[in-house]
């Protein structure tokens, strides 16, 4: 009994198609614990929301050469990809920005430990922040906004047929300045608060200047910053989920471009 194996050849390429697409959105978003485990989860990650995505999988026709024209169509949907990833990681450095602001002007700066994601010195409050931004990417479902966007991709652009072009690059320019927006909306009132207590040190050390005030102002910045960090930081998921509709509404428009 012989057993006659065919092999779809455009089922085959709608699947290198899709993972390109997908690969290079997973190789910029900043997955929470996914950076500091082996790259066979990344590999792993990438495969399964491939497979996820079945039901939307090109079935590109070649004609004439074939591995020019798929290496081509490969590029264009790792830049699609990228261009998602990129976005998405704009969103989450908009919390990073607003720790490092606080913790440069309270001190914290001083202090650095090492971050387990990029094995570099960062400070403590940037750590606690990164860890933040993660719980609120997956407690507002931002996970799944990105399998729906992926999933549509694949409709209003087919595989291998997305260009990048002036409009797209603005959009995206745009993205990017918004991590200084949202880190000023976030670190603006533990600023403002610092800023009088410098000014209230100056007066006094000016006022009374056998005080040795100096060395009891770094430890007094940094118990209060803290404390009126702890204290708003109620309103951070609101600005984040505010940053995030942002984000995906100008995704969700580049798509129909």
């Amino acid at each position: 009994m012989h057993v006659d194996l065919t092999l779809n050849f455009s089922l085959l390429y709608g699947f290198l198609l899709v993972l390109a697409r997908v690969s290079g959105v997973i190789a910029f978003v900043p997955i929470p614990g996914v950076s500091a485990g082996p790259e066979a989860s990344r590999i792993v990650l990438a495969l399964a929301l491939t497979i996820a995505l079945f039901p939307v999988w090109p079935a590109p026709v070649v004609t004439g050469p074939v591995f020019g024209k798929l290496l081509g169509w490969m590029a264009a949907e790792a830049a699609f990809g990228l261009t998602i990833g990129v976005a998405i990681a704009f969103l989450l450095e908009g919390v990073q920005m607003a720790a490092q602001m606080i913790g440069l002007q309270a001190g914290y700066s001083f202090a650095s430990t090492v971050d387990p994601s990029t094995q570099a010195d960062t400070t403590s409050l940037q750590i606690l922040a990164q860890l933040l931004a993660g719980s609120l990417f997956f407690a507002f479902g931002f996970d799944r906004q990105i399998i729906r966007i992926l999933a549509k991709s694949f409709v209003s652009i087919p595989g291998g047929t997305y260009a990048l072009d002036l409009s797209i690059v603005d959009a995206i320019t745009h993205l990017g300045s918004a991590i200084f927006i949202t880190g000023l909306q976030l670190a603006a009132p533990v600023l403002a608060l610092l800023l009088l207590l410098d000014i209230t040190f100056a007066v006094l050390g000016r006022l009374q200047q056998q005080l040795q005030l100096l060395s009891l102002s770094f430890s007094i910045k940094m118990l209060v910053g803290l404390a009126f960090l702890a204290g708003i930081l109620s309103f951070f998921p609101g600005v984040f989920a505010k940053t995030g509709a942002v984000t995906f509404r100008t995704l969700l428009r580049l798509l129909t471009h």
